[in-house]
C-alpha cells in the first residue's frame, strides 16, 4: 500500500502526528505492534487523551489506516520512528524499542527514503546507535537515504499548542538530510528551526525539560525549608512573578511524572558520566525531585498528629492521581510513590480521579472511593489534593475534607487545611 507517511508507535507522540498529517494531505500509515490499538483505531476509537474518536474517525476517513504489518515501510516516503525510551534499570536509557524499530526498517528500507527518529534520548544516539542499524539494508544515510532526528514536542491536555503550531527542530545527518526533512515538516507544522545536525537537535529537547526539572526542584526544595521558616511561598512565588523580564515562575508539588522531566534528563546525566564525570545539577534534582512523596506524606503525618490522630488509623483520600490536570495519563505520576509510602504507614488509602476509573500501585488495587465528591472527602479523616483537575471545586473541598493537604497551592490555609 503507497503512502506519504508510516509512522511508527501510534502513543501520545505517533497519534496526533499521524493525525495532523492526514489533515495536512498526507496518505498516512501508523505501524504498532499492540494489535488491541490498532483494532481501535481502525474502527475510529482513539486511546490517546488529546486526540478524541471523531478525530479519529476523520482521518480515517481521509485514507490513514493502522497496522502491524512491517511490510508497508517499503512502499513510503517517509518513516517517523516514535516509540518510547523509558529508563534502563540502570538509570540509562533502554533503547531496546528504538533499535528493534530499525532493524524493522533496515529490512524495507528503500532509497530515497526519509526516516526520522523523534523518541527522545541521549545526543548521539541518531549517529551511533539509529544510522549503523538503518546501513545493515546495504544503504548509506546522507547518499542514499536521509536521515534525520527531530525531537517531539507534545504537551498533552494543552488546548493552546499542538503538533501545527508548535515549532519544530529538525537536525539532519547531513545538510541535505536536514533539508528534506524539514521539506517534510513543512507541510504539518507552521514553522521549522533547522539545527546543525542531528545531536544539536537531540541536545534541544534534552536542555528543555532538564530546564523544568531543575527548576521544578528548586521550587521543591524552598518548600520544605519555607514551611520550616513560616513562610508563604505560594505567596512569594506570586509576588516574584509580578517581575516582566528575567523570572519565570515555577511552583511546588508533589513529584514530577510524565514520561520527559522525570526520565530525559536522566539521558543526558548518562551520556556525561560516559566522560568520567557526573551532571551534578541533574543528578540534585532527581534526587530533591523523587524525595517529593516522602515529604507529602511526612506533611500529612504531621497533619494528622496536631489532630491527635495517626496514619496507621486514618482513611487518607487522594484527589487527582494522574501526572497532570485534567488527562488521564498516568506515566511516572508521583501518587504511586505516595500510596506506597501511604500504605508502609498503615493508613487505609482510596482515591478520586474522574480521569481514572480503575488504578492499582505496585499490582494491588487501590479501592476507589464514592464519585460524588462531597461523599467521598466526608468519609476521609484527611484529604490530600495531588492534581487540580478542573472537575476539582476548591471550595467544595475545602468545606468538606475534614483535613486537607493541598499540594497545587489552590486552597486557603485555615485551620483544616495547608499547602504544601
Amino acid at each position: 500500500m503507497r503512502s506519504d507517511l508510516v509512522v511508527i508507535g501510534l502513543g501520545y507522540v505517533g497519534l496526533p502526528l499521524a493525525v495532523e498529517a492526514g489533515r495536512s494531505g498526507m496518505k498516512v500509515i501508523g505501524l504498532d505492534r499492540d494489535a488491541t490499538t490498532v483494532a481501535r483505531l481502525n474502527t475510529g476509537i482513539s486511546h490517546v487523551d488529546d486526540i478524541d474518536d471523531d478525530t479519529v474517525a476523520g482521518v480515517r476517513a481521509q485514507g490513514f489506516t493502522a497496522t502491524t504489518d512491517e511490510s508497508v515501510i517499503a512502499d513510503t516516503d517517509t518513516v517517523v520512528i516514535c516509540v518510547p525510551t523509558p529508563l534502563s534499570s540502570s538509570g540509562g536509557p533502554d533503547l531496546a524499542m528504538v533499535e528493534g524499530v530499525c532493524a524493522t526498517i533496515s529490512r524495507h528500507l528503500r532509497p530515497g527514503t526519509l526516516v526520522v527518529l523523534e523518541s527522545t534520548t541521549y545526543p548521539g544516539t541518531t549517529d551511533e546507535i539509529v544510522r549503523p542499524i538503518l546501513e545493515r539494508s546495504g544503504l548509506v544515510a546522507g547518499q542514499d537515504f536521509h536521515l534525520a532526528f527531530s525531537p517531539e514536542r507534545v504537551d498533552p491536555g494543552n488546548k493552546h499548542y499542538n503538533i501545527r503550531n508548535t515549532p519544530k527542530v529538525i537536525g539532519g545527518h547531513t545538510p541535505s538530510c536536514t533539508t528534506v526533512a524539514a521539506a517534510f515538516y513543512g507541510k504539518v507544522v507552521d514553522r521549522i528551526v533547522q539545527a546543525a545536525g542531528t545531536r544539536e537537535a537531540e541536545m534541544a529537547k534534552l536542555i528543555e525539560n532538564t530546564y523544568r526539572h531543575v527548576n521544578i526542584a528548586l521550587v521543591n526544595e524552598m518548600a520544605i525549608f519555607s514551611n520550616e521558616l513560616g513562610i508563604d511561598l505560594w505567596d512569594s512565588i506570586s509576588c516574584a512573578a509580578t517581575k516582566p523580564f528575567g523570572y519565570q515562575a515555577f511552583r511546588p508539588g508533589p513529584g514530577v511524572g510524565g514520561h520527559c522531566i522525570p526520565i530525559d534528563p536522566n539521558y543526558l546525566a548518562h551520556k556525561v558520566r560516559t566522560l568520567g564525570y557526573p551532571f551534578r545539577m541533574v543528578e540534585l534534582a532527581q534526587e530533591i525531585n523523587t524525595r517529593m512523596p516522602r515529604y507529602v506524606v511526612e506533611r500529612a503525618q504531621h497533619l494528622l498528629d496536631r489532630k491527635g490522630r495517626t496514619l496507621s488509623t486514618s482513611r487518607v483520600l487522594l484527589l487527582g492521581v494522574t501526572y497532570k490536570a485534567d488527562i488521564a495519563d498516568q506515566r511516572e505520576t508521583s501518587a504511586r510513590a505516595v500510596v506506597t509510602r501511604l500504605r508502609s504507614l498503615g493508613a487505609d488509602v482510596a482515591y478520586h480521579d474522574p480521569h481514572v476509573p480503575e488504578w492499582e500501585v505496585d499490582g494491588t488495587p487501590v479501592p476507589t472511593a464514592p464519585a460524588d465528591l462531597p461523599t467521598a472527602l466526608s468519609r476521609a479523616d484527611l484529604v490530600i489534593l495531588l492534581q487540580q483537575h478542573k472537575e476539582y471545586d476548591i471550595d467544595v473541598i475545602e468545606q468538606h475534607a475534614p483535613l486537607l493537604l493541598d499540594t497545587r497551592g489552590t486552597a486557603r490555609p485555615r485551620a483544616h487545611v495547608e499547602r504544601l
